[in-house]
């Protein structure tokens, strides 16, 4: 999969990065020589290049890639460079928003999806402050989210069967995850997190296991004010 990143700043290279982990050939882009030199090692191609300019685009590859990632900080460029990519034939485009205003512009223009990164940040951070034993949060589709959360006080000792997620929350237990202590080779103690990706019926919540729910951001968000702690 060949996917182009335009943007290099702090989001940008780290999708960039990222993708090239997960075995995508990644053309890293901007007009900023610097940021362009500090990831060259690391992707396939990086190119000093104007994403509000068709006739360049054209000239390095991008109607050819399979996606691209818009991650320029500045709303006017961000928009033009979006506004081009679909006009050369691209039709998964993802691109960050810098706010709702900028995010519905973008999706007038052609966005695939939209990630207003900073405000799904900013919403983490109040939830984990609210409601510290929430572990995680994730969104992966619009509405829909995963939770990781440690099992709260009125499920410890109840079997999943018997905590009836889905029959009364509408959530779904994906895993569950647990800490053991195991002697090593060298004979030291350490640490191990166990996961069980599929849990049965019968398996009983701890207290310090981690449950990974997924659902609706409405039901997780009732189920979390509901006295999940």
């Amino acid at each position: 999969m060949q996917v182009a990143v335009i943007g290099l700043g702090t989001f940008g290279r780290s999708v960039a990065i990222s993708l090239t982990q997960l075995g995508a050939e990644v053309i890293a882009i901007d007009r900023d020589e610097t940021l362009v030199e500090t990831i060259k090692d690391k992707v396939a191609q990086a190119i000093i290049a104007d994403a509000t300019d068709e006739l360049t685009l054209r000239s390095i590859g991008i109607p050819e890639v399979d996606a691209a990632v818009v991650a320029i900080g500045e709303m006017s460029a961000s928009i033009l460079a979006t506004l081009l990519l679909r006009r050369l034939g691209l039709s998964r485009i993802i691109v960050r928003s810098l706010d709702d205003n900028h995010s519905i512009v973008l999706e007038e223009v052609g966005a695939s999806r939209v990630i207003p990164v900073e405000k799904q940040m900013g919403q983490q951070i109040a939830r984990t402050l609210i409601a510290p034993h929430i572990m995680d949060r994730k969104q992966f589709a619009e509405g829909f989210s995963l939770v990781e959360i440690r099992t709260p006080h009125s499920l410890v000792g109840l079997t999943i069967k018997e905590a009836k997620l889905r029959e009364r929350h509408q959530l779904n237990l994906v895993a569950l995850q647990r800490r053991v202590t195991e002697v090593n080779e060298e004979g030291k103690s350490v640490i191990k997190t166990v996961i069980n990706s599929v849990p049965q019926a019968d398996e009983k919540m701890e207290e310090g296991h981690i449950l990974i729910l997924a659902g609706s951001d409405h039901d997780i968000d009732v189920f979390l004010e509901g006295g999940a702690e």
